[in-house]
């Protein structure tokens, strides 16, 4: 076990390093100088052709592109200096760059962003990991009948709708229109200052990736039981004369709840590398806004650095999901 976690480790670095060479690579050869959003930013739109030139030259954009993404990477370990315009700005490990819009550490924004990132993203799994996985194994035991086809269809309707427009609606009516009280102020608070506003401001955030989320769950876990009731261990159970809780519960829920891992570090990473829509519309400054807001104002240093958090969220997810396959499956061995 000791040795398959510490390759797949060295495998994610590999992975990440690849990732940060396209990433780099497509902001150096992209259809525009990469000076270009600063320029414009710091002369208001009168970027002319030796302003360009100049900035070019600040920021290491003359230089060879394996000489800069050198310096990328010993910034990343050790810190460096970065110039922008006329000032010299020093930035600590892990230095991922300066900010064009804020003139802030990209590195020191992102720490204050991640609590609300990672708040919204574990009450939203609980949620719909506590609904979903319940409700899809309660329809695959009804299989067939009126309230399994009844929770099928309702889901496939909530399903259909696309998740900006549900979660949009959500705030619309519970906060606008009807003005609920304890759903009035969404936004992340931090937990430490006031828990009980930390909690109100992220519930409705929480329950519309909760049941959006939900439904997909309830499908896998339905899908996944169904398959697992029929293998023939299970009818060897029954002809044994086992209560049929302890043949779903104990021996089915077990092997059925493999593939949901695998879906469940797929989503979980993407919710961890930043949920856009949710903290656009519930006013949540998290990764996913500010990536969004990076990427409106061209600030490609933030954009490069989010960009390389969501990857690393995802293989760490999947590295994650692999380990708990052998403890669900002892069918499952790693080597």
């Amino acid at each position: 076990m000791f040795a398959y976690v510490v390759k797949r480790v060295l495998s994610g670095f590999v992975v990440i390093a690849l990732v940060s060479m396209a990433i780099f690579l497509l902001f150096w050869y992209g259809p525009s100088s990469p000076a270009q959003p600063l320029c414009d930013r710091e002369t208001s739109n009168r970027c002319t052709p030796e302003r360009l030139v100049r900035y070019e030259h600040q920021l290491g954009y003359d230089n060879p592109v394996y000489e800069e993404y050198g310096k990328f990477v010993k910034g990343v370990f050790v810190g460096r200096e970065i110039t922008i315009g006329p000032t010299t700005y020093p930035c600590k490990a892990p230095c991922f760059g300066y900010s064009y819009r804020t003139k802030v550490p990209v590195w020191q924004e992102m720490k204050t962003r991640l609590p609300a990132t990672f708040s919204v993203a574990i009450g939203g799994a609980v949620i719909f990991l506590s609904l979903g996985v319940p409700i899809g194994v309660a329809a695959a035991r009804r299989r067939g009948t009126l309230a399994d086809k009844a929770l099928v269809s309702s889901f496939l309707v909530i399903s259909s709708i696309p998740y900006y427009l549900f979660a949009l609606l959500a705030w619309l009516y519970l906060t606008v229109i009807f003005q609920v009280p304890f759903f009035s102020d969404t936004g992340y608070h931090p937990i430490l200052q006031n828990p009980a506003k930390w909690f109100s401001g992220l519930l409705l955030a929480w329950i519309a990736l909760g049941i959006f989320y939900c439904t997909a769950y309830t499908r896998y876990s339905r899908g996944s039981m169904v398959e697992v009731l029929s293998e023939d261990y299970i009818r060897t159970a029954k002809a044994k004369g086992l209560p049929p809780r302890k043949i779903v519960y104990r021996h089915g829920l077990r092997a059925a709840l493999v593939p949901i891992v695998t879906i469940f570090g797929i989503d979980f990473g993407v919710l961890l590398a930043g949920t856009i829509f949710t903290e656009s519309i519930f006013d949540i400054q998290g990764i996913g806004f500010w990536s969004l807001q990076a990427v409106q104002s061209r600030d490609l240093p933030v954009v490069q650095a989010t960009a390389l958090f969501a990857a690393a969220m995802l293989i760490i997810s999947n590295i994650l999901v692999d380990i708990v396959y052998s403890i669900l499956d002892p069918r499952v061995r790693l080597s």
